[in-house]
C-alpha cells in the first residue's frame, strides 16, 4: 500500500510543551533538566516515549530495563530525545483473578500516558500475554507513530531429558499426577526446569502469539517476535527499533497507516499457519476497534479455514520457541503464506516497506520446525467459529489443538454452575462423568469470573484419567491458556452471567458438537429454551465500587473483544498541551 511520508523538517509535537520561551516551556524544560539534560535536546528533535510494562511481578517482563536502555541508544544515534516511562503490567501468571480483567486498564493507562505526555511517537515494551495488546490498543487510540518490542521467549525447559514448555507442561504433569501416573515430589522437581531463564512462555502460547500477531499485523519489525530474551540479537532489535521510530515521526507514520483490514487478515491467517493462542481473537478484535476497523468473529472464520497449521511448537507440535527461532521464525511463515497467496503482500509495516519486501528472501532452516504444507499439523488450521442455540454469539475451539474424533461429538452434559462448584466436585469419585460426556463451565465470561480467566481447559476427572483418558469436549464462557490444548469451546456467547443460553444448561441435556459444520447445539425445543431463560435470574452480583466496579458495567463480549464500551473507535485527538 503507498504511503507518503510528512515533510521534514516541521514543528513536532513536543514542541507544544519545549518550544520558544514561554512561562509554560522554561517550566517544562528546566524540570526536565534536573535529570542532566543539555539543552540543545529541546531543540524540536524528536522526543520518543518508551512506553515499559517492566515489573518484578510480571516475570516475563523483568528483563524489560536492559531492552530500554538498548532502545535509548537506537533513539539517541538516530537525533532524538527517549524518555522513559512506566504502565500498569498486567501479569498472567500473578495476577489474580486474571490479568484479562486488567488488559483495559492498561490500554487505558496506555492511552493517557501518550495522550497527555510531551512525546512525538513511542516504543511499546511488551512480553507477557496481555501487555502486547493492551499496548497496542492504548497506542491505537492516540496514533501517534508508534513501534512495539517483544521481551520475548524464554529458553526451553529440559526435565529427566525431556524438553518442557511452560504451561503445556505444567497440565500435562498435572493430569500425570492425578491420574497417579507422576508423584508429587516429581512434580515439584519439574518446576525448577520450566522457567529458566527471562523471558515469556517458550511455547506457542498466547505471548509468543501476541508477539507474532504485533509482527505480522505491521506493528514490529521483521523477525521480532521468535528472539529468545536471553540471545544478544533481542537487544539488537531493541536497539533498531529506536533508530526506527525516530524516522517513523519525521515520516509521520501511524498505528493508523498499518494496522488496516488487510493487515488484521494477514494476522489470522497468520494465526492459522503457527497454531496461535484463541486468547488471538478477543484481542485482535479488541486492537481492531480501536483502529476503528471492523473485524468480526466471521473474519476470523473466513480468513483462517483453510490455512494449515505449520508450525510444530507445543501445544499443538512438539519444538519450542528456541527451535522455532532458529529455523527462521515468523518471516519464514509468513513468506510460505505470501507464496500460497494467502498474504496481502503490499500491507505496509512499521519499516515503511511492505510485509513481501520483508520477507521474500528468508530461507526454512528446519522443516520438522516450520513443516512443508503436505505433512501440516493441521490441514485447515485456524480458529473455528461456532454457532448455534448454545452459543447465538458465537463460541471458539482451537482445532490444532483439538482431538479429531472429538470434533463431531454428541454427549450428556455434566454441569458446573461456576468455577467454585468445579473445584469442589471434579475430584469427587462419585460424580456421574465419563469419557463421552461433555463438560460444561458457567460464569466464567468477562463478567463471570470476573475477566474471563483461562479455566476452559477444565481438567478431566481422576477416574477418567486413570482410564488412560486425556481429552473429552468441554465447553464453558472462559478462556483457555494458549499453552494449553483439548477439544475445548470457549468464549460461549452470551456469557451465562448476562443471562445467555449456557446460563441455563442442566446435567443430563444432551450436547451436540460438529465443528466441520461450525455448529454447537443443546439439545431442548426451542420452546424450553425460552422457558428457561425467562425463569433466568443473575447469579453474579455487580461489585461495589473500584475497577472491577467500571470492569462489570462497561465491559462487552468477548464476540467484540470484551473492551469497554465508552473506549471503541476513541482513536485520535492526540495533541494536548498543559498550562501552568
Amino acid at each position: 500500500m503507498s504511503f507518503t511520508p510528512a515533510p521534514w523538517p516541521r514543528k513536532l509535537r513536543s514542541q507544544e510543551w519545549f518550544g520558544g520561551s514561554s512561562k509554560d516551556a522554561i517550566y517544562h524544560r528546566s524540570w526536565m533538566k534536573n535529570q542532566g539534560l543539555p539543552a540543545d535536546l529541546f531543540d524540536g528533535r524528536p522526543v520518543i516515549g518508551i512506553c515499559n510494562t517492566w515489573s518484578e511481578l510480571t516475570p516475563c517482563n523483568a528483563h524489560l530495563r536492559d531492552l530500554a536502555e538498548r532502545v535509548k541508544f537506537g533513539v539517541y544515534e538516530a537525533g532524538g530525545l527517549p524518555v522513559e516511562f512506566p504502565v500498569f503490567s498486567p501479569s498472567e501468571s500473578t495476577l489474580r483473578p486474571t490479568a484479562m480483567m486488567y488488559r483495559n486498564l492498561c490500554a487505558m493507562d496506555v492511552e493517557e500516558a501518550i495522550r497527555g505526555k510531551c512525546m512525538d511517537g513511542v516504543v511499546l515494551l511488551a512480553g507477557c500475554d496481555k501487555t502486547t495488546p493492551a499496548l497496542l490498543m492504548g497506542a491505537a487510540s492516540v496514533d501517534l507513530p508508534a513501534i512495539l518490542v517483544s521481551g520475548g521467549p524464554m529458553l526451553n525447559g529440559h526435565f529427566r531429558g525431556e524438553k518442557v514448555g511452560s504451561g503445556t507442561h505444567l497440565w500435562r504433569f498435572s493430569e500425570a499426577v492425578r491420574a497417579g501416573e507422576m508423584t508429587e515430589a516429581e512434580f515439584v522437581e519439574a518446576e525448577a526446569s520450566m522457567s529458566r531463564s527471562p523471558g515469556s512462555c517458550n511455547t506457542m502460547g498466547t505471548a509468543s502469539t501476541m508477539a507474532s500477531m504485533a509482527e505480522a499485523l505491521g506493528m514490529a519489525l521483521s523477525g521480532n517476535a521468535a528472539i529468545p530474551a536471553v540471545d544478544a540479537r533481542r537487544r539488537v532489535m531493541a536497539h533498531l527499533t529506536g533508530r526506527r521510530i525516530v524516522d517513523m515521526v519525521k515520516d509521520d507514520l501511524k498505528p493508523s497507516d498499518i494496522m488496516t483490514k488487510r493487515a488484521f487478515e494477514n494476522a489470522i491467517r497468520t494465526n492459522a499457519a503457527i497454531g496461535g493462542s484463541t486468547n488471538a481473537v478477543i484481542h485482535l478484535l479488541a486492537i481492531a476497534g480501536r483502529v476503528g476497523i471492523d473485524l468480526t468473529l466471521e473474519d476470523w472464520d473466513r480468513c483462517g479455514r483453510d490455512v494449515p497449521t505449520v508450525v510444530n511448537l507445543m501445544p499443538s507440535g512438539k519444538h519450542l520457541m528456541e527451535e522455532f527461532f532458529y529455523a527462521g521464525g515468523l518471516p519464514v511463515v509468513i513468506k510460505r503464506l505470501g507464496e500460497a497467496g494467502l498474504l496481502h503482500r503490499d500491507a505496509l509495516t512499521v519499516s515503511g516497506g511492505t510485509i513481501w519486501d520483508e520477507v521474500r528472501e528468508v530461507r526454512n532452516w528446519n522443516e520438522d520446525v516450520i513443516l512443508p504444507v503436505e505433512k501440516a499439523l493441521a490441514k485447515s488450521g485456524g480458529i473455528a467459529v461456532l454457532k448455534g442455540n448454545l452459543a447465538p454469539l458465537g463460541a471458539v475451539l482451537k482445532p490444532s489443538a483439538a482431538t479429531p474424533s472429538l470434533m463431531r461429538h454428541r454427549g450428556r452434559a455434566v454441569v458446573f454452575e461456576d468455577i467454585d462448584d468445579y473445584k469442589a466436585r471434579i475430584n469427587d469419585e462419585d460424580l456421574d462423568i465419563d469419557e463421552s460426556c461433555v463438560m460444561v463451565l458457567k460464569n466464567c465470561g468477562p463478567r463471570g469470573y470476573p475477566g474471563m480467566a483461562e479455566v476452559g481447559n477444565m481438567g478431566l476427572p481422576p477416574k477418567v484419567l486413570r482410564k488412560g483418558i486425556t481429552d473429552m469436549v468441554r465447553i464453558s464462557d472462559a478462556r483457555m491458556s494458549g499453552t494449553a490444548y483439548g477439544t475445548v469451546v470457549l468464549h460461549t456467547s452470551p456469557e451465562a452471567a448476562r443471562g445467555g443460553p449456557l446460563a441455563v444448561v442442566r446435567s443430563g441435556d444432551m450436547i451436540e458438537l460438529d465443528v466441520a459444520a461450525r455448529r454447537i447445539h443443546l439439545d431442548i425445543s426451542d420452546e424450553e429454551l425460552a422457558a428457561r431463560l425467562a425463569a433466568w435470574t443473575p447469579q453474579v452480583k455487580a461489585p461495589a465500587s473500584g475497577y472491577a466496579s467500571l470492569y462489570h458495567e462497561r465491559v462487552m463480549g468477548p464476540e467484540t473483544g470484551a473492551d469497554f464500551d465508552f473506549l471503541v473507535g476513541c482513536r485520535g485527538n492526540a495533541v494536548g498541551k498543559e498550562s501552568h
